[in-house]
Order: C-alpha cells, then structure tokens, then sequence
C-alpha cells in the first residue's frame, strides 16, 4: 500500500504537470517544465514527451534535460512516441535517448543516422552512438558492440551535412568510454577520424579541428600494448 508521502509526492507532481498544461506564454511554458524536471520523477515523462513536439525550442531543451535525468525509466514512452512527421519532435526524442545512452535506443539511433531527412536529428544519433552506456557488458560484448557501430560512423563522416560530421568527431571519440579498446583497437578510431581530420578532404574548419583534438585526446591516452 503506498505511505502518506509516497501520495504526497504524487499530488506535488501532478501540480507542476498541471503549471505545464496551464502555461500561456512561451516563457512561462519553459520555466513551468524547468520546474517539472527538478522533480526528475517518472510521472513527468509524458508531459515532458508532449513538450518535445511544442513549437518552443527553450521548453523542449528543458524537457530534453528532464528526460535525461530521469533516464532509463524514460526510454519506453520516448521510443513509443516518436513523431516521424514532426521533424522538431523527433530530433528532440533523438537527442533524449542519446543523452541516455540505454542502449534500447540504439536501433533508433542507427535509424535515424542512416535514413533521417533531418541533419539535427543524424547529429543527435552521431553523438548518441559515442555516449552509450553498456553496463554490465564484458569484454567481447563490447568489441561486439563497437564492430556493430563503427563502420556506420565511418559512414557518416561523408554526411552532406557538416553538423553531422562534426558530431562524427564527437561520437568517435566518445566510443572509446564504453569500447574500452586495447591500443590496437583505438587506433581503428583515429583510422576513422584522419578523414574529418584532414583540411584537403574535409572542408569546414570547426569539423577538422574537432577532429584533430579528438586524435589528440585518444592518442594522448592510448593503453599501453599487451607484451
């Protein structure tokens, strides 16, 4: 039977729901969701779900923010309620489950870095693929994980788009938390980064000097080799 508090809890909850739903003005729906993501409880989800296909970037940034600090509790509804016609919806679910990490949101991500219209929503997917959190993997799980993803972000370091490319960089370099590779392996990222990386091939200059830095982070912090 659930205690006094744990009721209590749940009107205080419903009342910040409430303030959301009430809003009347952009500024007022922003600061009502940022009041509703403190509280980071699971009863927020599909309040802050629907925030994410309003027209007001600085309440979906908010609701982004809540949904992550929920996290993993998250990740049915978000995957369940992703708008394929509502382009600022989705690259905002996107950047959601990225922030995650869970790697229930993983097919998504592939999805959307392959196949998205929108080069917000394949930047979010590129920067979630190096922010996965695979607890509980063993070793061969891991090398098993990062063969699955690699050659989609080797893909997308030809994306049109130069965003995409520089969340390239990022999701990359990011890889190498959760990969846990030997020196061997890591060097397969910055493989993987010389082509951003080089000014005659990749011609925006933030992209190539994301790249550098993220050699140079890998590099400055490359495992020592088995003997």
């Amino acid at each position: 039977m659930p205690s006094r508090s744990h009721d209590v809890e749940q009107v205080q909850v419903q009342v910040l729901i409430d303030a959301v739903q009430a809003a009347q003005t952009a500024d007022d729906l922003t600061e009502a969701v940022e009041d509703l993501c403190a509280c980071a409880h699971p009863m927020a989800i599909p309040c802050l779900i629907q925030v994410l296909g309003f027209n007001n970037p600085g309440a979906a940034v908010a609701a982004v923010d809540g949904l992550v600090a929920i996290g993993s509790p998250a990740v049915p509804a978000i995957l369940s309620n992703v708008d394929d016609y509502n382009y600022g919806a989705r690259a905002w679910s996107v950047r959601a489950l990225a922030g995650i990490g869970d790697l229930r949101g993983l097919p998504l991500l592939e999805r959307a870095l392959a196949q998205d219209i929108g080069p917000s929503v394949r930047r979010a997917a590129a920067r979630g693929m190096g922010g996965l959190q695979p607890h509980g993997f063993t070793v061969l799980q891991r090398q098993e994980l990062a063969e699955r993803i690699l050659p989609q972000l080797k893909a997308s370091c030809q994306d049109e788009e130069w965003i995409v490319r520089y969340a390239t960089a990022v999701g990359l370099e990011g890889m190498k938390r959760w990969w846990q590779p030997s020196a061997a392996q890591q060097e397969q990222l910055v493989e993987a980064l010389q082509p951003l990386a080089d000014p005659h091939g990749e011609p925006v200059p933030v992209v190539w000097l994301r790249a550098r830095l993220a050699i140079t982070r890998l590099r400055a912090s490359t495992p020592a080799a088995c003997p």
